[in-house]
């Protein structure tokens, strides 16, 4: 007889806690497979297809495209052994955790032991399941004036803690909430729900209604990409004494050099995969810039490898993937790993893995037609290169106006872990390096 077992939203790593649902791959009746994608969601870092561990038929699926679900929701049901929905009331179901066919670990995931398991007794399946059954949307509720406010029964339906703290930090009452999630589950759209309401002003006359709801303008919830990348800098910027240098370069000479390699054949290599071997060379030189800063211990750890951070944009928004090892990486190897993590990046297939343990970023801002910038330290690295576009401009050549390739090079660095003369000393190098390449050809 077939056996219902409830697969929940996985730990995806990180220390990420909720995740967006964006598409579902499955509809209910559906036969999937032991590791079968069923639903593509999307976390801080990354677009994920999720995998079920189990292989049977989909009796039903939890939350509507676009709904935030905590870790630990319930994301599908399936009928384990069987090939077709039933046609006829089945007996009851033994309880998930109790019975035989353990599911093995997901594809890609490990196990968070840190999280209490939430047992739940799973629902036997009736012949009512004939259609997609989805959890219905909830209209969020708005909170209850604390005069009017009757308490709950029972425990709040909550399982994020960073919804208990939105809602503490807010003065929303949970108990006095009902949540859009699965059974009733508080979700932070909720929360923010109510917060909204509780800040909305007075109700304006009719005439000016009009003119009212224009002047507040468009809100875009801050989560997703957005989010991290929102909080990531935030954070650079609170912790992070940082400062900029920078310098302009003739990159006559580089942009020769790449010319001259991929004159002969072979894989193309790029001009952000010959600054990255030189940043790794640099980094060699000065490894002090390869570093982090441990508050707690009030130690710099000094890192053993170059994992190379680049950023991308895509549009979905500023990713940064990462570059393992590049220290042990020529042009070509660098050149193939950039471009196979732009792709993926583009099409929102990245790995939390990808995405996280850089150690030094390389931004090429110079794409986007600028020359310069001041970068943003990618928290929590010590130190950021960046770089403008490559555009003809006058140039003193061997005491000679000329017409040269001048490009920008701008490093942000932590200065906790250095002093001017460490960063300066590491950008003048960069320079030298993209001026004569020779200079790195006797580094090596």
């Amino acid at each position: 007889m077939p056996q219902v077992m409830e697969f929940k939203l996985p730990d995806l790593g990180e220390g990420l806690t909720e995740a967006e649902i964006v598409r579902w791959l499955v509809a209910v009746g559906d036969v999937v497979a032991i590791d079968q994608p069923v639903v593509e969601v999307e976390t801080a870092k990354a677009m994920v297809e999720v995998p079920c561990p189990y292989g049977g038929v989909v009796t039903a699926r939890f939350g509507e495209e676009g709904t935030e679900l905590p870790v630990g929701a319930p994301l599908i049901t399936v009928a384990v052994g069987a090939s077709s929905l039933p046609e006829a009331p089945a007996a009851q179901a033994a309880e998930a955790e109790g019975a035989g066919n353990v599911p093995r670990p997901l594809i890609g995931y490990g196990e968070d032991h840190s999280r209490p398991a939430r047992r739940r007794r799973v629902r036997p399946v009736t012949a009512a399941v004939s259609a997609p059954v989805v959890a219905a949307p909830v209209a969020p509720a708005v909170p209850v004036a604390p005069a009017a406010a009757t308490a709950v029964a029972g425990p709040v339906p909550v399982i994020s803690p960073l919804v208990r703290k939105l809602a503490k930090d807010g003065g929303v009452d949970l108990r006095a909430l009902t949540g859009s999630g699965p059974e009733g589950l508080i979700l932070r759209a909720d929360v923010e729900a109510a917060l909204a309401a509780l800040r909305a002003p007075e109700p304006a006359p009719v005439a000016a209604a009009a003119p009212a709801v224009a002047a507040q303008g468009e809100r875009i919830p801050l989560r997703g990409v957005r989010g991290a990348v929102a909080e990531k800098l935030s954070r650079s910027r609170r912790e992070i004494p940082d400062a900029t240098c920078w310098v302009d370069a003739d990159a006559t000479e580089l942009m020769a050099a790449r010319a001259a390699m991929n004159a002969v054949g072979g894989p193309k290599i790029s001009v952000l995969a010959l600054l990255a071997r030189i940043c790794t060379a640099a980094l060699a030189r000065y490894p002090e810039l390869n570093s982090t800063v441990d508050l707690a211990a009030k130690e710099i750890v000094r890192l053993p490898s170059v994992h190379l951070g680049f950023a991308a944009q895509t549009e979905r928004g500023l990713v940064v993937p990462v570059v393992r090892d590049a220290q042990h990486r020529n042009p070509e190897s660098l050149s193939a790993e950039f471009a196979r993590l732009t792709e993926l990046a583009r099409s929102g297939k990245l790995a939390p893995a990808d995405l996280t343990g850089g150690t030094f970023t390389l931004n090429n801002y110079g794409v986007f037609g600028v020359d310069g910038s001041t970068p943003i330290i990618n928290h929590p690295e010590a130190a950021m290169l960046g770089v403008g576009r490559i555009i003809d401009k006058p140039w003193v050549h061997e005491g000679q106006l000329a017409v040269r390739k001048v490009v920008q090079l701008s490093l942000t660095f932590d200065h906790r872990v250095c002093d001017g003369g460490t960063a300066g000393g590491f950008l003048r190098y960069v320079a030298d390096c993209v001026e004569s390449p020779a200079v790195l050809l006797r580094s090596l």
